[in-house]
């Protein structure tokens, strides 16, 4: 065993945001139509094919580029994806808000991911989020899904100033939850960032498409079945 048995006796449950409550084909969605809008409104002459790939590899190797855990904000990246597809910089206070505007009408949520969070909320357990994410924006998305008012705590990157899996952003959420490790439970999609990472500051990992691996403690295909690791009907993996 990993130290996570079934028990009734948890304290916090913790969700990943990209890939377990945001469904990430619509954040895609989203980046293709901003690509889109940005060739037109600066009659770039490429194929919204390529100005994808550059969009992609340029933002990609920004993230690259840092240095182990520590964190880099996306809207950096962006930043630099616009300038490199236009051909020079375009100033944030033009291109942000049509990119925010994109992102708002295209994201959706993981079916159920909401709905569960609020059955969740209804319980005497703590419930947050952990997230390699910029602050604003992830609060923006938890909010157009409704979210925010469920939650306990959010916990992301830029504010911890390291990305998962730094202990030290596990640790921050679980020290705002004023829970014990080994009651609390992390969902993620990414094995070595979500689960391994929680799992190595204690925490029991609950893999939400997230591969398989010593470290997974229960694994889940829908978020409603996090309910069932609540009661005790769903069996420890490990």
């Amino acid at each position: 065993m990993n130290g996570c048995e079934s028990t009734h006796d948890w304290e916090a449950v913790f969700w990943d945001i990209g890939g377990v409550i945001l469904a990430l084909d619509s954040v895609q969605r989203a980046h293709t139509e901003f690509v889109a809008s940005l060739l037109e409104r600066h009659d770039v002459e490429t194929t919204l094919e390529t100005a994808i790939d550059t969009w992609q590899t340029t933002v990609g190797n920004y993230f690259r580029e840092r240095d182990g855990t520590e964190f880099r904000a996306a809207r950096e990246g962006y930043h630099r994806g616009i300038a490199a597809i236009v051909g020079e910089e375009v100033p944030r206070n033009e291109w942000q808000p049509r990119l925010y505007e994109h992102v708002r009408s295209s994201l959706e949520p993981v079916s159920g991911a909401p709905e569960t969070i609020g059955r969740l909320a209804e319980r005497d357990i703590h419930v947050g989020v952990v997230s390699d994410i910029d602050d604003a924006e992830g609060r923006a998305m938890l909010e157009e899904f409704g979210v925010c008012e469920h939650l306990d705590s959010i916990t992301t990157s830029e504010e911890v100033g390291r990305t998962k899996p730094d202990p030290a952003i596990f640790e921050t959420a679980i020290a705002k939850a004023d829970a014990e490790p080994e009651r609390s439970l992390m969902i993620g999609d990414r094995y070595t960032h979500d689960v391994k990472g929680a799992a190595e500051v204690g925490m029991c990992g609950v893999a939400f498409g997230a591969d398989d691996g010593p470290a997974v403690s229960y694994r889940i295909d829908a978020p409603e079945e996090v309910l069932e690791i609540l009661e005790g009907e769903r069996p420890d993996t490990a």
